[in-house]
């Protein structure tokens, strides 16, 4: 099998109060991301907060203050986010990252490209009604042919974020009509939490995914699980020949911290073990540049 590549999901929208080691300011990002680098991740993911409240945020200032600061302390390949999930103008979902790219030390080396567009229902457990009535996010083909075209035309390849087969049918389409590479990097991903919008956050969950990675594609996919413990599904995809997307953006992890709050590079850590138990090696970001064909 071939190396294991790791992304650590650092911070996404999720607030301190399930772990207070959640990253906010560049600063505390850019940290964050060398202490995961230092435990085997490869691939750092991030969204801009603000710093003092946490609050999403578009600012393209914190977005190139938070690279920096990432490419200063490590060689980690970086990953900001696309925009809020809701956004629709094109200039405010990938503005950003265009003025970005006007420095090396701030580029993005991946950005995300969400292969569906989908309503996104929030049913907590007990609940007796369904929230999120005006969520949705919007990501029609138009979009997402010209958020790739514009991402290519700074150097920033899409990782494809897959939430659901039809997402997988979609990706095998625009790999054979050039919109994206032929070789590409898929994340997987399943939702617990109350987040109802995709795949459940279990073997058969991502199984079902799993089944319908395109064979035609040189599809580098990895599992991924918002609201839950992904380590089980990493473990899965580790026996699979697959790669892991994780960290406490998407969950807590309370128990690794040996008595302390978890860090996202506690988490990294315990995916690294769990793949020297089943003889797999942990790539580098060199080597992923390599095999994902990065500039």
């Amino acid at each position: 099998m071939e190396k294991l590549i790791i992304d650590a999901r650092l911070n996404e929208y999720t607030m301190r109060d399930p772990n207070p080691n959640v990253p906010y300011s560049p600063a505390e990002i850019g940290a964050d991301a060398a202490a995961c680098r230092e435990a085997g991740a490869s691939i750092v993911h991030y969204h801009a907060r603000d710093p003092e409240s946490g609050a999403a945020s578009n600012d393209t200032e914190l977005y190139k203050a938070a690279a920096r600061e990432i490419r200063s302390r490590c060689d980690a390949i970086i990953m900001p986010t696309l925009g809020a999930s809701t956004v629709v103008e094109l200039d405010d979902r990938i503005g950003h990252i265009e003025a970005m790219a006007e420095d090396d030390a701030t580029r993005a080396d991946l950005v995300p490209l969400d292969l569906a567009s989908i309503s996104l229902p929030i049913w907590p457990e007990g609940a007796d009604h369904v929230l999120g009535d005006d969520l949705v996010y919007y990501n029609s083909v138009g979009t997402l042919k010209a958020l790739a075209a514009r991402a290519d035309a700074v150097g920033a390849k899409p990782m494809t974020a897959i939430w659901n087969i039809a997402s997988l049918r979609l990706l095998e389409a625009f790999c054979k009509t050039g919109v994206l590479p032929n070789t590409v990097f898929a994340e997987l991903f399943t939702t617990e939490g109350g987040l109802i919008a995709g795949h459940p956050g279990t073997p058969r969950g991502l199984q079902a995914l799993i089944d319908f990675v395109p064979a035609s594609v040189d599809c580098v996919w990895a599992a991924a699980c918002f609201g839950a413990n992904a380590l089980p599904l990493a473990e899965m995809a580790i026996e699979q020949g697959g790669h892991v997307a994780i960290g406490l953006g998407d969950f807590g992890y309370p128990g690794l911290g040996h008595g302390e709050p978890a860090t996202n590079a506690d988490v990294i850590r315990e995916v690294v073990a769990m793949a020297s138990r089943h003889g797999r090696e942990i790539a580098t970001p060199d080597e992923v540049r390599e095999r994902l064909g990065l500039c």
